[in-house]
């Protein structure tokens, strides 16, 4: 027997007392939160949904969602968690390509009315049979009509139930890509996928019993959910939920709570590091109180990390996977040496290579395709055999990433090998440019794209906000990159934002820019 629901049961056991969940004023201890799980799993069986279906969520970061993740995990069901920002359109589109049986909505409110949004797009899919409003007050009617809400599916149920024995290559998730490069696509993990990553990110984080985690990283993602709410789980530890990221109210959460860990993208970090905390009170206590930051997602600048840490006086600890991965794939050891730009080593029982186009390995210090085989890799993209058959070749998961590896086996990743811009035969790299960008003095946030060009075919072009109080012009910049820059990677255009397009898991929209 394998299914995923033993993490927390192992914690409501050893610390059943211990707070799991911390929101507002509302505390839920390990037990409470397991009892909740099988009130879900008892309702949900009530209601015809068994062992394979897919159960659709779409909910932010309140109580609710570990309820409903266990939840579904304890009968069998697979659980589809979605963006809270996707519109009815795309939502259909993500419960029909799934085939849900069950799609759980929080209600949202007048700034995000996701309730309305899920109801319009459950409509439009006949063969999702039920639909489960989640309201901020579980003793609340449903907003919709002939609909059931999460407490009244809960209600009067047992708090005790087995869970189904599931085998190690059942699916626990479906994940869906971001749809960078098309349709979204659902990356089916296994239940052992699952169980690796909790494990050894457990183990990776070297979690103590006192761990205070603050989860402001959406559990829509793969990051939110299983590299920080699962491994947390596992070990016991309290998880300080933020329904948003807000860095005036993460700073006063990190104080009033004394948070230990902290898991983000770059973005966050940039964030909070340009956040005004001249009038936040006890600011020593954040970097008194935090052992550990994560940052993954994509490359965090090292002017970005350097500024950080010394703000803060903390360490920011690098790793790198993606949702076909389960994700992990390479992470910087806490026992091993720290390089400032590496996203580690490879995780324990994971291959990882870096290849030419011919598929062959190249040296360290060489560029290519990082490519990765192992018991975290995907089962497949759900209904995609073709799509799944380009990405899986003979067992190595293709990331579609550039990296390289130096001379003591720490990888580096380099750009997406999709947005890497050809500029007259020449290879240029956007993350390479956006690093050396943000080193400039006015500028604290840079996102560069090809534009089409008839003399090189494409172009570089650079999108740029600058730090507070700072000011800088388009010909500036672009004198300030040809005097630090090589010839070929300098951009030849700069604009000059506010801000930038971001994703609902904090990463640059650079789809987006390139149409701008």
């Amino acid at each position: 027997m394998l299914n995923i629901s033993i993490m927390l049961e192992h914690s409501a056991r050893r610390r059943p007392g211990h707070p799991a969940i911390v929101f507002g004023d509302t505390q839920i201890s390990y037990a409470q939160l397991d009892a909740a799980a099988n009130q879900v799993a008892n309702g949900m069986r009530a209601a015809g949904i068994g062992r394979g279906d897919k159960v659709a969520i779409s909910c932010l970061n309140l109580p609710y969602f570990p309820m409903v993740f266990f939840g579904a995990a304890k009968i069998g069901a697979v659980l589809v968690p979605l963006n809270v920002l996707l519109k009815p359109k795309e939502i259909a589109y993500h419960l029909r390509d799934c085939e849900a049986k069950a799609y759980f909505c929080f209600e949202g409110n007048d700034v995000l009315p996701m309730g309305q949004w899920g109801h319009e797009a459950f409509a439009q899919v006949p063969g999702c049979e039920i639909f489960c409003a989640i309201t901020a007050d579980p003793a609340a009617p449903s907003p919709f009509e002939d609909t059931r809400t999460l407490g009244e599916l809960m209600a009067d149920r047992s708090p005790e139930y087995d869970p189904e024995p599931m085998s190690s290559e059942d699916t626990a998730l479906i994940i869906y890509t971001s749809g960078t490069t098309g349709d979204p696509k659902g990356a089916e993990l296994s239940q052992s996928n699952v169980m690796m990553n909790t494990m050894l990110m457990r183990d990776l984080l070297e979690y103590r019993d006192d761990d205070i985690s603050l989860l402001v990283l959406p559990m829509f993602h793969v990051f939110g959910l299983l590299v920080q709410l699962a491994s947390g789980v596992y070990h016991g530890v309290t998880h300080v939920m933020l329904p948003r990221f807000d860095p005036d109210l993460v700073m006063k959460t990190m104080i009033a709570e004394r948070i230990t860990v902290f898991c983000g993208v770059p973005t966050m970090y940039w964030a909070l590091l340009q956040h005004d905390t001249s009038e936040i009170a006890d600011l020593d206590v954040v970097g008194n109180a935090l052992r550990l930051c994560i940052s993954a997602g994509q490359s965090i600048p090292g002017a970005t990390l350097k500024a950080f840490e010394k703000k803060f006086n903390t360490a920011i600890i690098e790793g790198y996977g993606m949702s076909e991965t389960s994700p992990g794939i390479t992470f910087n050891r806490l026992d091993m040496p720290r390089k400032i730009g590496s996203v580690g080593t490879p995780f324990w029982g994971v291959e990882v290579r870096v290849v030419d186009a011919d598929g062959h390995s190249v040296p360290p210090g060489h560029r290519g395709e990082i490519i990765c085989r192992g018991h975290n890799v995907m089962k497949g993209y759900y209904n995609a055999p073709e799509k799944t058959a380009s990405t899986i070749v003979d067992g190595w998961m293709h990331t579609g990433d550039i990296g390289e590896f130096d001379s003591e086996g720490y990888l580096y990743v380099v750009d997406r090998l999709k947005e890497m811009i050809n500029r007259g035969g020449e290879n240029i790299y956007p993350t390479e440019v956006e690093k050396r960008l943000v080193e400039h003095e006015a500028i604290s946030l840079a996102a560069v794209v090809p534009v089409p060009s008839e003399r090189y075919g494409e172009e570089i072009k650079a999108f740029v906000v600058l730090k507070p109080g700072a000011s800088a012009t388009p010909e500036g910049i672009i004198d300030w990159a040809r005097a630090n820059m090589s010839a070929q990677k300098y951009p030849r255009e700069v604009e000059i934002l506010t801000e930038l397009p971001m994703t609902g898991s904090g990463k640059v929209m650079k789809k987006s820019l390139r149409t701008a």
